[in-house]
């Protein structure tokens, strides 16, 4: 069966944008923070080196989610303006999937 989807809610795909954003940061953030350990701990100062490692991983998710959330939303909404204009995007359902047809 071929369905076409025209429109997708902006809030929806952004929150799912947040949260992989959000994954992938971590993981970024993980070998980040060892190298900040590492590097503050060569550097001293008040903050320490386990410091700066901490403050990318915390930083680095939050920041991620942020730029994930606005980056779905941003998305949403040119695919729908685009979608409105020239069609969507056909796709290919199999499994018995019947779709509303309100």
């Amino acid at each position: 069966m071929v369905t076409t989807l025209r429109h997708i809610d902006p809030t929806s795909l952004a929150k799912i944008y947040a949260a992989v954003y959000a994954i992938l940061a971590l993981l970024f953030a993980l070998p980040a923070a060892c190298f900040m350990s590492m590097a503050g701990s060569v550097i001293g100062g008040d903050m320490g080196g386990a410091g700066f490692g901490l403050f990318a991983i915390i930083l680095y998710p939050i920041l991620g989610a942020i730029a994930g959330f606005v980056g779905g939303l941003l998305t949403a909404v040119a695919y729908n303006v685009v979608a409105e204009r020239v069609g969507g995007v056909e796709i290919e359902l199999s499994g018995g999937f019947e779709p509303d047809l309100l």
